[in-house]
């Protein structure tokens, strides 16, 4: 199935409507806390940095269907901090899986990294059996495997373009 056309909306925190606002913290709630069984508290108080970005994918009905965040450098995800800027909190909605959404998410938030940190090299940290998914879109293993939240994952970076 391809992948449905969405309505991508690239916005800071203050500039979100409490509907939106709403729907991205549901939706990170259910994916990242309740389906995946990690105890932690996802409203980090960086969702709120003045430099931090919000990447949402709606359907035309107004539906949440992918989300990602992106971080400023040395806000980073996670304990560590990241010296680059980061993408993270990637999700595609329970109900849209298996329409490809997440090659366009990707792309459409590589695009803003690249847009608002022109040339930066941008740091993930990849559940590793998604490793090659992140590949595609350019980032490489930058770490050994490590444990966050019970599940494994690795640094991933893509290069700049200075």
């Amino acid at each position: 199935m391809n992948a449905p056309d969405l309505h991508w909306i690239a916005t800071r925190f203050d500039a979100l409507t409490t509907s939106r606002l709403y729907k991205l913290l549901r939706l990170r709630s259910e994916v990242f806390v309740v389906e995946q069984a990690c105890v932690y508290l996802d409203i980090d108080g960086k969702d709120r940095h003045p430099d931090a970005w919000h990447l949402l994918g709606e359907a035309p009905d107004g539906t949440l269907a992918a989300y990602l965040r992106l971080l400023p450098a040395g806000l980073g995800h996670g304990v560590d901090r990241f010296a680059e800027p980061s993408i993270g909190r990637v999700v595609t909605a329970p109900a849209w899986r298996g329409r490809r959404l997440g090659d366009p998410l990707m792309r459409e938030g590589v695009a803003l990294a690249g847009r608002v940190w022109p040339g930066a090299p941008v740091r993930l940290g990849a559940q590793a059996h998604l490793q090659h998914f992140y590949a595609r879109h350019g980032f490489e293993v930058a770490s050994e495997e490590y444990l966050e939240d019970g599940i494994p994952h690795v640094e991933m970076l893509r290069p700049g373009t200075a």
